[in-house]
């Protein structure tokens, strides 16, 4: 498998016909960063990134494990998510914007990097087991997914998917959209035991 211009482009065109939640997202890519900058959003808009990080797998990511994610989280104050939201916002590193959002209860390094996703779609990129698997046997990257994923996993992730856009001369989304349907497609996509 190569990730070249060819292969993004053709992955990421037919995303749409494969992934049902594609205009859901497409909606929320346009509306989340300036909801989440504004200051001005309620519960649900906090709630959705959670939901979308394991609904976006299509029932492959193990349901008892999205639901425990999903109940811790919802321990969270809305004023503590808010204001860590607020915080991530306004940092000026990667770095600080994935401290502050893992300071939230039942928020690790990737669910927090769907939170900056949609807090900066043109800058940063949502990390799983699914994109990362894509990008190893691709030879991408070289290690496995790590177990306790962290901020120097993060920062060699998004380096490696930032040089894919530019070799392709493309976004990150459109990155994201391609290796989503090489996960889903070409690794067996709704298999669990790529997730966990």
């Amino acid at each position: 498998m190569t990730l070249d211009p060819d292969t993004l482009e053709a992955s990421a065109s037919r995303y749409e016909t494969v992934q049902p939640l594609a205009t859901v997202e497409a909606e929320h890519r346009e509306m989340l960063p300036e909801t989440f900058a504004s200051g001005e959003y309620g519960w649900r808009d906090l709630e959705w990134v959670v939901q979308w990080y394991f609904r976006r797998f299509l029932g492959a990511y193990p349901n008892a494990t999205r639901r425990r994610v999903e109940g811790v989280f919802g321990e969270n104050d809305y004023e503590d998510v808010h204001h860590a939201l607020s915080r991530a916002v306004e940092a000026e590193t990667t770095e600080r914007k994935l401290d502050v959002l893992c300071e939230l209860t039942g928020i690790g390094c990737s669910l927090a990097s769907a939170y900056l996703q949609y807090l900066e779609p043109g800058r940063y990129l949502v990390m799983s087991p699914a994109e990362w698997a894509v990008l190893e046997a691709a030879g991408e990257l070289a290690e496995p997914y790590p177990a306790d994923p962290n901020v120097s996993g993060y920062d060699r992730y998004l380096e490696t998917c930032r040089n894919i856009a530019t070799r392709g001369a493309t976004d990150l989304w459109t990155v994201y959209r391609a290796l989503w349907l090489e996960w889903y497609e070409g690794l067996g996509g709704p298999d669990p035991r790529t997730l966990e």
